[in-house]
């Protein structure tokens, strides 16, 4: 007797083969005790173990709005906003929750969204969720963000740019006064994703709008924490207005369990921590400079930041040459189209503070 399945499930299958065909298909592996190039540790705050353990609770038993809402998190949000010299800001509970809170909230109908073509997924899902219109510029193109803003300027919507710092597949950064000056000629409100700058960029890790002393003209902010500040979470910057907005709007703040304690001190802990690491990000910046001045044999974007990407057309190829590294000892991964367009296939190699020159020597060999 045949046996039906109690949840058919073969379905399935065609979207499965579809990545299977381009070579494309995802599966999770460990790190398996290789050489850390992957990871976003860019200061060592996790793999050094700097963040102690603690005896405060791993529930927050409720919403923000519920029981979720408690002295340690307002004081935490209270030194973030100081640090950052913003005006207000509101924790949640990771840097997608943020950004698709923010974007899919703010931005009304009959508003526009102009967005970065590279911007990070959570940005797309936060727009996708949005009732006002978007359109993309060209990545980091402030002409083609003109002429864009020309075309829907004058209409009587409020315009949005959103960009990020750095970026995390390309690892370059956005040319961010050139992009407040439109936003001062065409009154559009900048929200900028400072998750990859955050603890890296700027002489305490302050981020690049802080960096370039232009934070006040930043409507939103977000810095998140689960990169270079070795924790979880993230903040939005901006005024109390905006604050009030979001507790009474924001779908992801509102219905989502609160941080629990035991997060909140760990953001706490490492805010503490980071802003002081200037050795570590000089040490960083000497490792970035080492790899760049290396020869290699592949073509590689121009990147200043931890983030360094060496193109390898073609799933297959770039996922070959990933395994061959894998074999060396070296942890890094393909990124694979769909993630990045077809014919940008890449290896996205990330450095580290607690890299060695030895290591960075031995990439650079098997680059060659």
């Amino acid at each position: 007797m045949h046996e039906q399945k109690l949840y058919p499930d073969d379905f399935l299958d065609a979207k499965l083969d579809e990545r299977r065909a381009n070579d494309s298909l995802r599966q999770l592996r460990l790190t398996e005790g290789k050489v850390d190039f992957c990871s976003n540790d860019y200061l060592g705050i996790v793999t050094n173990g700097l963040i102690g353990g603690s005896t405060l609770a791993h529930g927050s038993m409720g919403s923000r709005l519920l029981a979720g809402n408690y002295p340690l998190i307002e004081e935490t949000e209270g030194a973030l906003v100081e640090f950052h010299q913003a005006e207000a800001g509101l924790l949640f509970n990771s840097g997608y929750d943020a950004n698709l809170g923010v974007i899919s909230c703010v931005p009304q109908r009959g508003d526009v969204i102009l967005y970065d073509q590279l911007s990070h997924a959570s940005i797309r899902d936060g727009i996708r969720l949005s009732f006002a219109q978007s359109f993309s510029f060209a990545h980091n193109d402030v002409d083609d963000l003109s002429r864009r803003l020309k075309t829907v300027h004058g209409g009587g919507s409020r315009i949005f740019i959103v960009t990020e710092s750095v970026f995390s597949m390309d690892g370059d950064m956005a040319p961010l006064e050139a992009i407040l000056t439109l936003c001062r000629t065409y009154d559009a409100h900048l929200i900028l994703d400072e998750a990859h700058a955050t603890g890296v960029v700027g002489k305490a890790g302050e981020g690049l709008a802080q960096a370039a002393g232009v934070q006040k003209e930043c409507f939103v902010r977000i810095h998140t924490f689960g990169k270079a500040v070795g924790c979880h979470g993230a903040v939005v910057l901006g005024s109390e207005r905006l604050r009030q907005f979001l507790v009474n709007f924001c779908r992801p703040l509102i219905y989502s369990t609160s941080l629990p304690p035991v997060s909140v001190r760990a953001i706490a802990d490492a805010y503490r921590l980071f802003p002081a690491m200037h050795a570590e990000r000089e040490r960083l910046q000497q490792l970035i400079d080492r790899f760049r001045r290396a020869a290699i044999g592949y073509e590689r974007l121009n990147s200043l930041t931890p983030i360094q990407v060496v193109i390898v057309p073609g799933n297959g190829v770039v996922r070959e040459l990933a395994g061959r590294l894998q074999k060396a000892g070296l942890d890094i991964r393909p990124i694979l189209y769909p993630t990045v367009p077809r014919g940008s296939e890449r290896l996205r190699i990330v450095i580290h503070s607690f890299n060695t020159e030895a290591e960075i020597d031995k990439l650079s060999g098997l680059l060659r």
